[in-house]
């Protein structure tokens, strides 16, 4: 079942959260089962939030109680570590950044994610400062396709492209 809940697009998780037919905890705890499970070969990730689950319980609540956040309440997320998220260092995929920050800023797409309830799962990798057509930094090594692991997933959001193919996340923020 985590399998076919890993594979459902934003809509049907919204559909599925709307009708109480799926819950955004075990659509959660199936992603990060699946991330677990792939990232190491893969390498899409390079920070895993440990709120994700916390997050998905609020959102349950919220709809069971008829009254979601926003648009993507529920539907888990990644956000490229390029971007700005607040209390989690963007390393922009380069050793040169100092991870103790501080980071006390959201991006805009951030902070819209967040009003809309998202779960955001963690950070993407990227290229250094995402300035490459392959996706490959000093900081996080190389990101492999899912479909090829001998190939590259792109460029600067390949780390977000890598784990939406692999079913690690239905939606990515990757520009």
């Amino acid at each position: 079942m985590s399998t076919d809940l890993c594979g459902l697009t934003a809509t049907a998780l919204l559909d599925g959260y709307r009708t109480q037919t799926l819950s955004p905890v075990e659509v959660t705890e199936a992603v990060l089962r699946r991330i677990e499970a792939l990232n190491l070969r893969l390498n899409a990730f390079n920070l895993v939030s440990n709120q994700a689950l916390d997050e998905a319980k609020a959102s349950e609540a919220r709809w069971r109680s008829g009254q979601p956040k926003g648009l993507l309440d529920g539907v888990p997320v990644s956000i490229k570590d390029i971007i700005l998220t607040k209390g989690w260092p963007t390393l922009r995929g380069s050793k040169t950044i100092d991870p103790r920050g501080p980071w006390n800023d959201d991006a805009p797409v951030t902070a819209r994610l967040r009003e809309h309830g998202a779960v955001i799962l963690g950070k993407t990798t990227t290229p250094e400062f995402g300035w490459k057509g392959v996706t490959d930094s000093p900081l996080t090594g190389i990101t492999r396709n899912p479909w090829n692991l001998e190939k590259t997933p792109g460029g600067s959001s390949g780390g977000a492209a890598a784990a939406v193919a692999a079913g690690m996340v239905p939606l990515a923020h990757g520009s």
